[in-house]
C-alpha cells in the first residue's frame, strides 16, 4: 500500500463498505455543481437531466468526490456501492492502491512521451503482456487512446489488409461515436444526425444471433472484408448470442475470407468470467478491440490482430494511424498493474463464481409481470422491463438508497448490473437486498 493510502478520506476506507445516504440525493452542493456547469459546459455531454428525467420529477444529477474499491462519494457526503463499475473501466476497484502507485511512479519519471515517434519501456511491457493475455493467433498490439479509437484501427485495419470497404455488423450493437465505428453502431438516433457523413453503402446489418444461412448469404458479397460484432452486447441490453452462434460465425468469416473482428471494450478482461467473452465458446477473431477496464481509471486501449493481417500497416513514412496520446506512460503503467492484478487477485475467476450467486438471486425477478427477462454472464448481468419509464424509476429509487445504477438497451429498458470485480459478497448481497426494496413498486404477480 502506498503511504497516501495510509490516511484514506473519511467516507470510504478501502472501498468495501455499505452505502450510506445523508442527504437525498442529489443534494444542495451537486444542484449547485451542476448549475454552475450549465454555464460553462456544452449541452448534450453534461449531467444535467433530460426532459424525460425532468418531467418523472428528476431534480439533477449527484456528483463523485471520490471513489475507492466499489464505493463512490459524492460532494454531499453520500457514499454509494458502484454497480457500473464507471462504465466497466473500474475492473480491479475504483483507485486500487497499486494501480495509484503505479501511476504516481510513472508520472515521476516520464509522463509523457512522443507517441508514435518514441517509445518508452512501459509500452514494450505492456504490448508483451497483451499479446500473452489475447486469443489472438500470433499476436500484434495496435495501442488506441479508447475504445471508440481501437474500434476505428480496426476497421481500416481491415479495409487496408483485404482491400475491401464492406463491413457487416450487428444489431443491436455499439461500438462507440467517432465516424468509423458510429457507422457499425446500431441505434438510428446515433446515427441519423450524421448519415450524410457516414458510408451507409459498405455496411451491412443483421440481426444479432440470427441463423447461419443469413449470414453465410450477406458474406457471400464481394465488397465485405471484415464482420465485427460484441461477443456478448453490453450497453444495448445485456444479450448473449445463442450458444454455437459465435464459432459459426468465426468459421463462416473465414470460409469466405472475411476478418472477423471482436469487440471486447466492455467485456475484455474478466468481466464475462473468462478473460474475453470469445473464451467461453473458444473463438479466436483476426481482430480484437480492448479497452476500459485497461487503463484501471486511465485511457488506454489496444487493438490486437494477427500479425499478418496487421501487416498492412508497415510503412516507411508518416503513420496512417495515430495519437498524441498513444501508449501514453501512465496509462501503460496503470494498464501493466491491471493486468497483475487480475491474475494475482484471481479476478477472472471470482467472477465466474460470483455469476451463480447473482443468476440466483435475480431469477426472483422472473414472476414480476414488468420483468420481461434476466440475463447474464460473470458479473455483466441485465434485467429487462416493460417500459422505460419503469427502468428508469427503478433506476432512481436505487440512487435514494446508494446504488448507483444505469439503465441500457436501444429503448432504455435495461437495468445493467456491472458492479468491480473486487466487490465484497457482503457487498454484494447488500447491494441486491437494496435493489430488491427499489423494485417494491414493480408488481409480483404469483406462479401456481
Amino acid at each position: 500500500m502506498c503511504a497516501a493510502e495510509d490516511h484514506e478520506p473519511k467516507g470510504l476506507g478501502r472501498g468495501d463498505r455499505l452505502p450510506r445516504i445523508v442527504t437525498p440525493p442529489p443534494g444542495p452542493e451537486a444542484r449547485r455543481l451542476a448549475a454552475l456547469l450549465d454555464l460553462h459546459e456544452a449541452p448534450g455531454v453534461n449531467t444535467l437531466p433530460t426532459a424525460f428525467s425532468a418531467q418523472a420529477g428528476d431534480k439533477g444529477p449527484i456528483l463523485w468526490l471520490r471513489a475507492r474499491g466499489a464505493n463512490v462519494l459524492d460532494v454531499d457526503g453520500n457514499r454509494y456501492l458502484d454497480l457500473t463499475a464507471g462504465f466497466g473501466v473500474a475492473a480491479v476497484g475504483h483507485r486500487h492502491p497499486r494501480v495509484v502507485a503505479a501511476a504516481r511512479r510513472q508520472a515521476g519519471e516520464l509522463l509523457h512521451g512522443l507517441g508514435d515517434v518514441h517509445a518508452h519501456p512501459l509500452r514494450v511491457e505492456l504490448a508483451r503482456r497483451l499479446c500473452d493475455w489475447a486469443p489472438v493467433d500470433d499476436p500484434r498490439v495496435y495501442f488506441a487512446v479508447s475504445g471508440s479509437d481501437a474500434v476505428e484501427v480496426a476497421l481500416k485495419t481491415a479495409a487496408l489488409a483485404t482491400g475491401k470497404s464492406g463491413v457487416l455488423c450487428f444489431d443491436p450493437g455499439y461500438h462507440g461515436l467517432t465516424l468509423g465505428a458510429l457507422s457499425v453502431t446500431s441505434r438510428p438516433a446515433f446515427r441519423q444526425p450524421f448519415e450524410n457523413r457516414l458510408a451507409p453503402r459498405t455496411i451491412h446489418r443483421l440481426d444479432f444471433g440470427c441463423p447461419s444461412s443469413t449470414i453465410e448469404q450477406a458474406l457471400g458479397a464481394a465488397t465485405i472484408g471484415a464482420a465485427i460484432v460484441e461477443p456478448v452486447v453490453g450497453r444495448e441490453g445485456v444479450l448473449l448470442p445463442p450458444r454455437g452462434w459465435l464459432p459459426g460465425l468465426a468459421a463462416l468469416c473465414r470460409r469466405h475470407g472475411v476478418l472477423l473482428i471482436a469487440d471486447e471494450i466492455f467485456t475484455g478482461f474478466g468481466r464475462t468470467g473468462s478473460r474475453f467473452a470469445v473464451d467461453h465458446e473458444g473463438v479466436r477473431p483476426d481482430l480484437l478491440c480492448c479497452g476500459k477496464a485497461l487503463g484501471g481509471g486511465l485511457p488506454i486501449a489496444a487493438a490486437i490482430g494477427r500479425a499478418e493481417v496487421m501487416e498492412c500497416w508497415r510503412t516507411t513514412g508518416e503513420p496512417l494511424h495515430t495519437a498524441t496520446h498513444l501508449a501514453n506512460p501512465v496509462s501503460c503503467g496503470c494498464a501493466i498493474a491491471v493486468l497483475d492484478l487480475l491474475a494475482e487477485e484471481e479476478l477472472v475467476e471470482r467472477a465466474a463464481a460470483l455469476a451463480s450467486l447473482l443468476a440466483r438471486r435475480l431469477a426472483n425477478y422472473a414472476d414480476r409481470p414488468a420483468v420481461k427477462d434476466v440475463r447474464g454472464r460473470g458479473l455483466l448481468w441485465g434485467i429487462e422491463v416493460d417500459r422505460r419509464e419503469t427502468a428508469h424509476a427503478w433506476v432512481k429509487a436505487a440512487l435514494e438508497r446508494g446504488l448507483l445504477l444505469l439503465a441500457g438497451g436501444p429503448q432504455g429498458r435495461v437495468l445493467q448490473l456491472c458492479p468491480p470485480l473486487t466487490i465484497t459478497q457482503r457487498q454484494l448481497f447488500a447491494a441486491l437486498d437494496l435493489l430488491d426494496d427499489a423494485a417494491l413498486g414493480v408488481p409480483r404477480v404469483s406462479r401456481r
